[in-house]
This record gives C-alpha cells, sequence and structure tokens, in this order.
C-alpha cells in the first residue's frame, strides 16, 4: 500500500457504507479523493469532488447523465457530493495532525 492508498482508507472509513456507489473499483474513486485531500486539504469543494467522481465515471466508460460541471446540477444531485467533502476534510485533518 502507498501513503495515497492510506489516504483513501481514512476517507472510505468516513464516509456511511450506505452511500457509496455498488461498484468493484472503488478503489481508484477514493485514490482520486486521496489526491483531493493531499493536495486542496480542507480547501475541498463538492465541486472538486464532484469534478473527482466524473473522471472517474469516464475512465469506466460510462456515460451517467451527471457527468456536467457542477453548476449544472440540480441541487439534490449537488447535495450527494456533501458526505465526501466532509470525509476528505476529516482525513486530511488527520494527515496534519500526524
Amino acid at each position: 500500500m502507498t501513503y495515497l492508498d492510506d489516504t483513501a482508507a481514512l476517507i472510505r472509513d468516513r464516509v456511511d457504507p450506505k452511500l457509496l456507489p455498488d461498484e468493484d473499483d472503488l478503489q481508484d474513486l477514493f485514490r482520486l479523493y486521496a489526491l483531493l485531500a493531499h493536495v486542496k486539504g480542507f480547501q475541498v469543494t463538492a465541486e472538486d469532488v464532484h469534478d473527482a467522481w466524473a473522471v472517474w465515471e469516464l475512465e469506466r466508460g460510462s456515460d451517467h447523465e451527471s457527468i456536467k460541471p457542477y453548476a449544472d446540477l440540480d441541487a439534490e444531485t449537488r447535495s450527494e457530493d456533501e458526505p465526501y467533502v466532509a470525509a476528505i476534510r476529516s482525513a486530511a485533518e488527520t494527515l496534519k495532525s500526524s
């Protein structure tokens, strides 16, 4: 495991399992979130999380209807990114304290 995998695990542990996508390749998604934790830290936004998720979806060959700019999403869809923002910020705080 790498430091990014360690950070990905920190983030994933902070997300309610009921909110996780039902996919086999979540490690790639959480590595993107780990990158956000290291690059943006507590300054990460829901738009950042959405963009990382969109990259993950595109890499998977998806044409999901929510792959569009964050500002073009409805409020309900935008709110789905908030638990991940909180998890990334919490993990970033833990990393800072280490």
